[in-house]
């Protein structure tokens, strides 16, 4: 019988992105790399606990859920949660930011300043530049301004980022985009005083992520299945999303979408089988949601 791993996430970091296993295992996802697993024949998905703490009913949670959290679990987690709103004593500095998915898609966010840019490495962003650093609440008083006054959001669903990867304009007008909405910002008149503002440097991680190879979206994976499996070469990672090259064409893979699932290696050449998949929507008019 094949050794099943329980897929813990992806996680990125300077030296790049890695699947993580429970017990600590880590696996490089380096481009070129085939990637290859299936879910054993009545497999379950099993919900992944909060804050470190395992799920204390081991509840069955939906293939096609993002998070992998049973509610209560969910709510534990968001309790102590920056998002949430519900760590307003946290004394660590934060980072306010700029981040670019694509034309036209760009969002402020604010990032613990010891996470440099993992942050917007995880949620996929092509280019970015800091705004500011300092306190939590003065990095939310920010976020909140600056949402207002560029008319930016602090959220763009993942199907949106992923639509335009293959066809992103050049460096430059990355870097415009971007370098208009923080030169408006310099302009602004109420800033925090206790945050002290950043200079404009934008980051690219187009090489990062390997879109500079991508040509083509394909179809999107919906979720996993008893009995399916996958195959494939890594051609590019961004965010939580792997896309493969498959016999069938191009695959993306929500990295989220492991979590809860015992897994096991696969014969799967190259290819989706026994899961759901469906076609990646082109261009920026899509659906304000994942699935």
């Amino acid at each position: 019988m094949r050794q099943a791993w329980v897929c813990s996430g992806m996680r990125w970091s300077g030296d790049g992105a890695v699947l993580v296993w429970a017990g600590g295992r880590e696996s490089p996802l380096a481009r070129g790399r085939r990637v290859a697993f299936g879910v054993p024949d009545g497999g379950v998905r099993t919900c992944v606990g909060a804050r470190g703490h395992a799920c204390a009913v081991r509840a069955v949670v939906s293939a096609r859920s993002t998070g992998a959290r049973c509610e209560d679990c969910a709510r534990l987690d968001r309790a102590h949660s920056v998002a949430a709103d519900t760590l307003a004593d946290d004394p660590r500095p934060y980072h306010v930011y700029l981040a670019w998915f694509g034309p036209g898609m760009v969002k402020v966010g604010i990032s613990r300043v010891e996470r440099g840019s993992a942050r917007l490495l995880e949620q996929g962003a092509v280019t970015f530049s800091w705004l500011g650093r300092g306190p939590l609440m003065a990095a939310r008083r920010a976020e909140e301004l600056l949402r207002a006054a560029l008319g930016v959001p602090d959220r763009i669903p993942y199907a949106r980022k992923r639509a335009v990867r293959a066809a992103l304009p050049g460096p430059d007008e990355r870097v415009a985009e971007i370098g208009e909405l923080h030169a408006r910002v310099e302009a602004l008149g109420d800033w925090p005083e206790s945050l002290r503002r950043a200079p404009f440097e934008p980051v690219d991680h187009t090489a990062v992520f390997g879109l500079d190879s991508l040509s083509s979206v394909g179809a999107v994976v919906g979720g996993l299945a008893p009995g399916g499996a996958i195959g494939g070469e890594l051609i590019a990672a961004a965010g939580p999303d792997l896309h493969l090259a498959t016999a069938g064409g191009a695959v993306v893979l929500d990295t989220r979408l492991l979590t809860g699932w015992a897994l096991t290696g696969s014969e799967e050449e190259s290819g989706v089988r026994g899961f759901p998949v469906r076609e990646a929507p082109v261009g920026s008019a899509v659906q304000d949601g994942l699935f």
